[in-house]
């Protein structure tokens, strides 16, 4: 089987921002955020080559991977892994929004 090709939703994008923005903010330092975005990319690449290690979610074909403090919710397709959110697992869990 080939590869499945990463793709970003435009939410996610913003999420992941935002979080290594508030980090480089509060801590005066872009150190942290460049560790927190390494780690969080590793995580992803793993997904390529095994795309069921997420806990299945009750939302069809939507997988979350857990990243220290960070759910990373992704669809599985034939072709792609869309990653729809990154969700801080310390924020309040009616405000989460996955797909959408």
């Amino acid at each position: 089987m080939a590869k499945r090709r990463i793709i970003w939703s435009h939410r996610a994008r913003i999420t992941l921002y935002r979080i290594l923005k508030f980090f480089a903010d509060r801590n005066r330092s872009k150190v942290y955020s460049a560790k927190l975005y390494k780690k969080i990319i590793q995580e992803i690449q793993i997904l390529e080559k095994y795309p069921n290690i997420g806990i299945q979610t009750d939302i069809e074909n939507v997988r979350g991977l857990i990243s220290g403090y960070y759910i990373i919710y992704y669809e599985i397709t034939e072709r792609e892994i869309v990653i729809h959110a990154i969700w801080d697992s310390r924020r309040n869990p009616d405000d989460l929004k996955i797909k959408g």
